[in-house]
């Protein structure tokens, strides 16, 4: 994982230590706006965050970075968040979502003494783009034509919807797993890696995944997507979701195990949670945006491949960016607090039968 320097080392490309620079691309056709925006956040934000090139995605053209950027506490028993964007590149919404976050971050750092005071507690992970190659490309799949969140090892345990729970025909058609047996692809292990090293080796840490285009509501999942059985964290997660319902009683999202929906081959969050170590509590979710009632307000949006999966309009795009910015926060304020709220062993196995009668998996019919 390589680190680049702080502010006074990014003010030329060969000080970056590294091939990719944080200035803009000279090659406007060798870039797209939200690495651009990533670029200029990153830049500004150098004597605060710490920014690491993790992997690079390879296309037929140009070659991008994967970047992070972290800030905080850096105790490594101190609590983390994690956000990360742009898994499928046509997705876009969920990598403004994640920018619009660090942006406001940013400025909110030279005034802000609460949020100082936060991050002497915890640390926050960004990685907004994770699939660069694909959102170049205006694809969902990253440049080989694998979709990455269905490129894990792991296989789903009951039927799956056709094609859609992940397939390995050939990357020609949507969601392909990857070829059998092959090693995960360069962006799925970077963000594997990620989690594994700055999320899931603390003792505490939740992670947040933005998506959009799966129904008319905004959903909160997480594990599992291979599996109707429920996770071991169950507890945590019910009483996670207690808070957000007690703290924001108007909140819109469903909060749900994905497998509640439907399941797939190959998530990458159950991969991530079923390898965090043994008695560490790590809490992964996708926020699934609601992309189909912008195509009720707007169906013109059909005909356009970046319609079906964003608001095209900007009344809605800022409408979205102000909506979920306090679901981050939540995030955010929740690790900070986690000693107050974790439950005992006690109080574990007395949420575990809420949890279960509530999230109880669905009978499926054959």
């Amino acid at each position: 994982m390589e680190i680049l320097p702080p502010t006074a080392a990014v003010e030329s490309p060969r000080s970056l230590h590294s091939p990719y620079s944080l200035t803009p691309a000279r090659d406007a056709a060798a870039s797209f706006a939200e690495l651009e925006e990533l670029k200029a956040i990153l830049l500004a934000g150098s004597s605060h965050f710490e920014v690491a090139v993790v992997a690079e995605a390879h296309t037929a053209g140009p070659s991008f970075p994967l970047y992070t950027a972290s800030i905080g506490s850096t105790d490594p028993q101190a609590p983390a968040v994690g956000f990360f964007g742009g898994i499928h590149g046509l997705e876009r919404i969920g990598t403004q979502l994640i920018l619009h976050y660090l942006r406001a971050l940013l400025f909110r750092l030279e005034w802000d003494e609460l949020l100082h005071r936060q991050l002497e507690k915890i640390r926050l992970v960004f990685m907004p783009i994770v699939n660069p190659g694909g959102m170049w490309a205006h694809k969902r799949a990253n440049p080989q034509g694998v979709d990455l969140m269905r490129n894990a090892p792991q296989r789903a345990e009951s039927h799956v919807p056709f094609l859609a729970g992940g397939q390995t025909i050939s990357p020609s058609l949507p969601w392909y797993c990857g070829r059998p047996g092959a090693p995960m692809e360069a962006e799925s292990a970077a963000l594997l890696r990620v989690v594994s090293e700055q999320l899931a080796s603390r003792p505490f840490s939740l992670a947040l995944d933005c998506h959009s285009g799966y129904g008319f509501d905004d959903s909160l999942w997480f594990p599992y997507a291979k599996t109707r059985r429920l996770m071991a964290n169950l507890p945590e997660m019910f009483a996670l979701r207690t808070m957000l319902e007690q703290s924001h009683p108007h909140h819109a999202y469903s909060f749900e195990p994905q497998s509640n929906q439907y399941l797939l081959h190959g998530d990458l969050w159950d991969h991530a949670y079923d390898h965090a170590p043994p008695r560490h509590v790590f809490l992964p979710m996708t926020l699934e945006l609601g992309s189909w009632l912008w195509i009720r307000k707007n169906p013109r949006q059909l005909f356009s491949r970046h319609g079906i999966f964003n608001p095209i309009k900007a009344h809605r795009t800022k409408r979205v960016l102000r909506r979920h910015a306090d679901l981050l926060d939540f995030l955010t304020r929740a690790a900070f607090a986690a000693p107050n709220w974790l439950p005992s062993e006690e109080r574990r196995a007395q949420l575990m039968r809420l949890a279960t009668a509530y999230w109880r998996p669905r009978r499926v019919l054959k």
